[in-house]
């Protein structure tokens, strides 16, 4: 079934594409050549020296895909939010549209730390694949901020040594227990970063993954982007229930998988630690990150006024 959000494939072929093309193979040749295009402007205009932000990810987005879709840089909330998508029959593994935002800013507050984000490489890569924030495009531009986050933090991934059909099982695995399996995948393809823009973008451009099959001479099976139900508002209703024995909901909206919680997250949350959500854990962060600052900014309770009657000298004792 062809991903059809907009519902007008047959006039204007795969997701408004600027040359009208229908043909799979044919979009994804040009969506590969916008890419090698602008992946070097796009990698120039992260290395601003400020934390990167939510803006910055669909702006990357814009600069690769802008000559190739019209809605580049607009996210799932923007463009189709009522729609599930999913892969491979599965509407579990994204975000809900209003919750992508969320996840990719997680991902954003963790590699903001240099520790974090070199210690847990894979686990920032799962959140902002989680988030999934726009209909196509999601792994070159997640692929190309996640390269700049590596930077600033002093490593890179080695990604030329790493099979995409064994990186995507993982990158599964991660989704559905998160911070559990892509930190260890990746950890023997640690290296120091590149010295230039110039030099990423290279390596960027020429990883055979990230290209059409035809220029892979071992794609793996691909699984098709595909519409999933479509959802009412914020509610969760038309969605499949979880597998048995899985948590309850908790009253979270959206597009929410069940997925097991990280040990470091399980000490943190007063609920009992399996099994969870990507989303719950995006959820707990933010609401512990929301406490914080509202217990900052509330102002100091004034002082007792004194006894008046304490103030008053006390009788000496009798004679």
């Amino acid at each position: 079934m062809t991903f059809d959000p907009f519902g007008d494939f047959e006039t204007r072929g795969y997701l408004r594409n600027v040359a009208g093309e229908k043909d799979p193979e044919r979009v994804k040749r040009l969506e590969h050549d916008a890419f090698r295009s602008r992946v070097g402007e796009a990698l120039a205009a992260l290395r601003t020296g400020k934390p990167l932000g939510y803006q910055d990810v669909l702006d990357t987005h814009e600069r690769l895909f802008g000559d190739m879709y019209p809605w580049a840089g607009q996210d799932r909330a923007a463009t189709a939010p009522q729609l599930a998508v999913g892969k491979a029959g599965r509407y579990d593994l994204f975000a809900h549209p209003q919750d992508a935002r969320r996840a990719v800013e997680h991902a954003l507050d963790m590699a903001a730390d240099p520790s974090k984000m070199r210690a847990k490489p894979g686990e920032v890569m799962g959140l902002l694949a989680y988030g999934h924030p726009v209909l196509d495009g999601n792994g070159r531009t997640l692929m190309t901020v996640h390269a700049e986050l590596c930077r600033r933090a002093g490593i890179r991934i080695a990604w030329k040594d790493v099979a995409k059909a064994d990186y995507l099982a993982a990158l599964t695995r991660e989704l559905e227990r998160p911070g559990r399996a892509l930190d260890t995948f990746l950890a023997p393809h640690i290296q120091r970063p590149g010295a230039s823009v110039a030099q990423d973008a290279e390596r960027l451009r020429t990883l055979p993954g990230l290209g059409p099959a035809a220029s892979d001479p071992d794609p793996p099976k691909a699984e098709p982007l595909v519409a999933g139900p479509a959802l009412d508002a914020r509610s969760v209703s038309k969605l499949p229930e979880p597998q048995p024995g899985r948590a309850p909901r908790r009253g979270l909206t959206g597009l929410l998988q069940n997925v097991q919680r990280s040990p470091d997250l399980a000490r943190k949350l007063p609920w009992e630690p399996e099994p969870v959500r990507m989303a719950d854990r995006v959820r707990a962060f933010e609401d512990q990150a929301a406490k914080t600052k509202e217990a900052a900014a509330k102002p100091p309770e004034p002082a007792a006024e004194p006894d008046a009657d304490a103030s008053k000298p006390r009788p000496g004792p009798r004679p």
